[in-house]
């Protein structure tokens, strides 16, 4: 039997990664993170325990990774759902209410990158959070920023305290007040977006996180990079 190619196993390394990163959105989301250990993600994934480490330093690592996975294609999603457009305002809109969405349906992760954030080592530097990155900052640029340098910051800030807010035990912040000055801040119309009283055309997923691992969603994934060759890297 011939050896494999180098792109069969960097295919191959790809999808063990993500399938790590799947098992632990899953695990965590359903079990929290004490609850889960890496060998009941390893075992999720179907991958060998040893192998994680080949991926992730260890489990906060793999959790803010995987964390950042779902904030990615949650909002690229929100950015690309029909009808497309081209509207900064909007495309800012669509991008506050997916990040503050997924405080709602998914408040035991972001609960816990929230507490994983605030740890001494920080923000992970991993690929999904750079796409995660590279989506915000084109979305101030879109949306009229004559310095996104330094608007971006601003806004992960803004977005980061909103949520973080919004999942305070026992005094969290109602979305949609949240949701009010952060349009507010911003000069968009309530309407914009998805309102808190509507519902996003197409209908909403829940809890499905699947289809953030599909072989559609990779080649949607590859063809955004691919367009984006030449152009200069964003800001972490």
């Amino acid at each position: 039997m011939s050896p494999r190619s180098r792109s069969v196993n960097e295919e191959l390394r790809r999808r063990s990664r993500e399938k790590l990163l799947q098992a632990a959105l899953e695990l965590v989301s359903a079990h929290g993170y004490e609850a889960t250990t890496l060998g009941d993600i390893a075992d999720r994934a179907g991958s060998a325990r040893g192998l994680v480490s080949y991926y992730f330093p260890g489990k906060r690592q793999l959790v803010q990774s995987a964390v950042h996975r779902l904030m990615h294609c949650t909002l690229r999603e929100a950015l690309e759902r029909e009808p497309r457009t081209e509207d900064g305002r909007e495309r800012l809109a669509r991008a506050i209410d997916a990040v503050l969405g997924l405080a709602r349906d998914h408040p035991v992760l972001m609960r816990q990158h929230m507490a994983g954030i605030l740890q001494a080592e920080g923000f992970v530097q991993c690929p999904e959070q750079q796409r995660l990155a590279e989506l915000l900052s084109d979305t101030v640029t879109r949306y009229g920023s004559a310095d996104p340098a330094a608007d971006y910051p601003m806004l992960r800030a803004l977005l980061m305290g909103s949520v973080y807010a919004a999942l305070v035990p026992g005094v969290p912040m109602p979305l949609a007040t949240l949701r009010a000055e952060l349009f507010k801040r911003y000069r968009l119309d309530w309407k914009l977006g998805v309102p808190p009283d509507a519902e996003a055309p197409g209908g909403t997923y829940g809890a499905d996180l699947s289809r953030f691992f599909s072989p559609e969603d990779r080649e949607a994934d590859a063809a955004g990079r691919a367009g984006r060759v030449g152009q200069p890297r964003q800001p972490k």
